[in-house]
């Protein structure tokens, strides 16, 4: 890279010339002990990843996330549009705990187990080292004319990619509409299901195209995280790093001569050459970098050559690298820690008092009182009863604390299904001697298996008694 380039990384991105066309990005294949235990992690994230939809509690699946239907499942528990306040302070939860992290250790999830960088790098890309060979060949493959070669090996590449990105996309919807309607859908013909097969064509080609074409891209320009990293990140923050004052000023290793004043990088350009993004990691943490830890390994394979310590490109802090501190606890990470327990502790609390099931009882609109006879008084309401479990619920209605009945009107007895609702209308009718004032507050209660499970509370109108 020229002095001049070295000035102006900042002004473009590397996977754009300078007039703005595109730079295809051919990375060589990384090798060594992080590529190995992002190999394994990434091995386990696909198992638990294609598997988790096929996995049932009890005849339902342990994940749903049912947009339409506005149905979500979480390890068997189900979670309705009333459990809102739950998903709020879940997903506040969540983010925070995101730029805690980041501010802690950088980028590392974009590089770790972030879906696209996994599938990405630990499946299209070794895919494409299979069919088109190393970043070398495949450059060469890029720039030869069309022939019978270059047909065969771009086709194949394409339709994996393409049949890939199929299987991705019914396991995706699997998450949505759950395994069965998913097998539903495949096995009737395509007319019964037209919604569904086109959610399965349209989900296929956008994976198709974030992995075959948008690639990188995808960390640059449509994940916001990396343009959060100038905001979260500081000079304690602990990413992927070069040790610029241990490894300035490069230079290339010549045999038999002096190396006294030069630093230990060689400018082997080989942590350039690895990156996925295209950078190069020794001008500093960048937009780009989603600190994937290939540069490490590719650094240190270096320097275990040429008789050098390892960890010129390492996990570090600016302030570890320049002043020589280590990691430590700085304002920012007690203030986020101390926000992030505060909404552990919500989420908990609301978790643990939240409710499988519940009544809303509202007065039927129009209505006052009906006299009954001469001693008793009734008021007409209605019942929406929401069931969140997976057992359906026989329901009964009482009165609490006060003397009278209650008389269902759409039905004798109330059954409320599984994973649903049930809403019925029902009169509660009083005794004169126990209306006290014109506008009373009443209770009732809900029971199932003689067990209450809710307790309503409501007003009834009288007349005015003198």
């Amino acid at each position: 890279m020229s002095n001049k380039e070295q000035a102006s990384f900042r002004d473009r991105i590397y996977t754009a010339d300078e007039s703005g066309h595109r730079k295809w990005v051919f990375a060589t294949q990384p090798f060594g002990r992080f590529y190995n235990y992002r190999t394994l992690l990434s091995l386990l994230y696909l198992v638990v990843f294609f598997a988790l939809p096929f996995i049932k509690v009890e005849g339902h699946p342990l994940f749903l996330f049912n947009v339409p239907e506005r149905k979500f499942i979480l390890f068997g528990f189900i979670f309705w549009p009333q459990d809102f306040f739950v998903f709020a302070v879940s997903m506040l939860t969540f983010m925070v705990f995101i730029v805690f992290f980041t501010v802690v250790y950088g980028r590392v999830f974009c590089g770790w187990v972030c879906p696209q960088t996994i599938f990405m790098e630990m499946v299209f890309r070794c895919i494409e080292y299979w069919i088109e060979g190393t970043a070398e060949k495949q450059r060469r493959l890029a720039a030869q004319p069309w022939n019978r070669e270059k047909i065969l090996k771009k086709g194949l590449k394409h339709g994996v990619f393409f049949g890939l990105s199929f299987i991705i996309s019914n396991t995706f919807l699997a998450y949505v509409i759950g395994v069965d309607d998913l097998f539903t859908i495949i096995r009737e013909p395509v007319a019964m299901h037209i919604a569904g097969f086109i959610s399965i064509l349209a989900f296929t080609v956008v994976f198709y195209a974030v992995f075959a074409h948008a690639r990188e891209m995808v960390h640059t320009f449509a994940c916001p995280y990396g343009r959060l990293q100038g905001v979260l990140l500081d000079r304690d923050s602990i990413v992927v790093a070069y040790d610029h004052k241990r490894g300035e000023p490069r230079g290339k290793l010549k045999k038999g001569e002096a190396a006294a004043a030069q630093g230990d990088c060689i400018d082997c350009g080989l942590c350039v050459r690895v990156c996925p993004t295209g950078i190069d990691i020794r001008n500093g943490t960048q937009l780009e970098c989603v600190n994937c830890t290939a540069c490490i390994d590719a650094c240190d394979s270096i320097m275990e050559k040429v008789n050098k310590p390892k960890g010129l490109i390492r996990y570090a802090s600016e302030n570890h690298i320049v002043e020589g501190i280590k990691p430590h606890l700085t304002g920012r990470m007690i203030g986020y820690s101390v926000v992030l327990l505060l909404l552990v502790g919500a989420l908990t609390a609301l978790l643990l008092t939240r409710k499988d099931f519940d009544a809303q009882v509202t007065r039927a609109q129009g209505q006052l009182f009906q006299q009954r006879d001469s001693l008793h008084y009734s008021n007409l309401y209605n019942i929406k009863l929401l069931n969140k479990t997976i057992e359906e619920y026989p329901v009964e209605l009482r009165l609490e604390g006060i003397g009278g009945s209650i008389e269902m009107v759409t039905h004798e007895s109330l059954h409320v299904p599984a994973e649903s609702y049930a809403q019925s209308t029902f009169f509660v009718v009083l005794n004169e001697q126990d209306l006290t004032e014109r506008k009373l507050d009443i209770r009732i209660g809900v029971y199932a298996n003689n067990e209450r499970i809710e307790t309503v509370k409501t007003t009834f109108f009288g007349p005015v008694l003198h």
